[in-house]
């Protein structure tokens, strides 16, 4: 790991992903500064983990340029993690205009702030796997295939995905590293799912408050297939990405798929199953009525790429993740102290991955 004493910022960082992210860096010794709006739920990983005491916390809207600039020149980051986005389909469609705002011209201003500072070496940009144009086929996407989005959300991390290309063409093209010094990626992840998850209108969220309510849980689509991840999966490939950005420079600055195996391209009806079992108590479920927005029913990665170049693999299976997500929330339920349990799975994950043991769901998620 090169993260020990590395000026590292994380915008988004109040965030799902970006909470679990700020932690890791944390444990492995990162000189880290988030900027990113309140949490966006009233409960929040950001505070039950107690995120803030590891960092620098700056309280900001990326679609300011004026304070992403300011904050840049005061922390100096060397490697950069975009996360911050309005991240919700459902939310896209009641506000197209703040989601384009938010994605599109929030991340061109960050890409903008950190081409005038000269320390900036490495920029990870988070954006989706429903960037790709979806067709409904059965095959996983490559990141060679067309680029799309039928709702707001989606088109806006298609956007997003030209800017970034823009700005390393433009500005941080390979050919002209030694001049710039700078080396870009954009990273495509599944759907994610972990403790400290309570965004509205998201699957596992939904699930475990219906749950917690002792209510049957009402489904959408559950016919729908997602790539289904755990949070900590993508992350190790954002950190894996930003480590050979720093060390070889733009060899790897370009898309890149993290998604699951593709036998845990499950749908919908098949996690709430699971997750029921798990949780126990009687836990239900039952079809939602009505008239329901689009969304992509069949959606698949193909992460052939990142194994072969950069020796990334899935490592949790999906009944693995979901153990793990569950075990967390019920942790919390019993008053546990989630910024220690939450670290101590990203420690076990990482001897996890790099030992190959096994899981075990009756502790914190993982094997000892």
């Amino acid at each position: 790991m090169i993260w020990s004493g590395k000026r590292v910022l994380v915008t988004g960082h109040t965030g799902f992903k970006g909470s679990w992210l700020s932690l890791w860096l944390q444990q492995n010794g990162a000189n880290l500064c988030g900027i990113a709006l309140d949490p966006p739920t009233k409960v929040n990983l950001f505070q039950d983990a107690r995120v803030e005491l590891g960092m620098q916390s700056v309280i900001g809207d990326i679609r300011d340029a004026d304070m992403l600039k300011r904050t840049l020149a005061e922390h100096r980051p060397e490697i950069v993690f975009h996360l911050a986005a309005q991240p919700l389909v459902r939310s896209s469609y009641e506000d197209p205009l703040g989601t384009y705002s938010t994605n599109v011209m929030g991340t061109a201003n960050v890409l903008e702030a950190a081409r005038q500072i000269d320390s900036v070496r490495a920029i990870v940009v988070v954006t989706t796997d429903k960037c790709y144009e979806n067709r409904e086929w059965e095959w996983p996407y490559r990141e060679t295939d067309r680029l799309g989005g039928y709702d707001p959300y989606s088109s806006s991390k298609a956007c997003v995905e030209l800017v970034v290309s823009t700005y390393r063409n433009s500005f941080f093209n390979p050919t002209e590293y030694i001049r710039h010094g700078v080396a870009i990626a954009s990273v495509r992840a599944g759907n994610v799912i972990g403790g400290g998850d309570w965004a509205g209108d998201r699957l596992v969220p939904d699930i475990i408050r219906a749950f917690m309510d002792e209510r049957p849980v009402r489904i959408r689509n559950p016919h729908a297939i997602r790539p289904w991840q755990h949070v900590l999966e993508p992350l190790r490939g954002y950190l894996a990405i930003a480590e050979s950005l720093c060390e070889e420079g733009p060899a790897c600055g370009e898309a890149w798929n993290f998604g699951p195996d593709q036998s845990d391209a499950q749908p919908v009806e098949w996690i709430v199953q699971e997750l029921a079992k798990l949780w126990g108590n009687g836990a239900q479920w039952e079809k939602e009525d009505g008239v329901q927005p689009h969304e992509a029913k069949n959606l698949k990665l193909d992460c052939s790429k990142a194994a072969a170049r950069l020796g990334w693999r899935p490592e949790l299976r999906l009944k693995d993740a979901l153990a793990m997500t569950v075990v967390w929330y019920q942790a919390r339920q019993q008053g546990q102290d989630m910024r220690e349990f939450t670290t101590a799975q990203i420690t076990q994950y990482q001897d996890y991955w790099e030992s190959d043991t096994k899981i075990n769901s009756k502790s914190s998620g993982v094997h000892e």
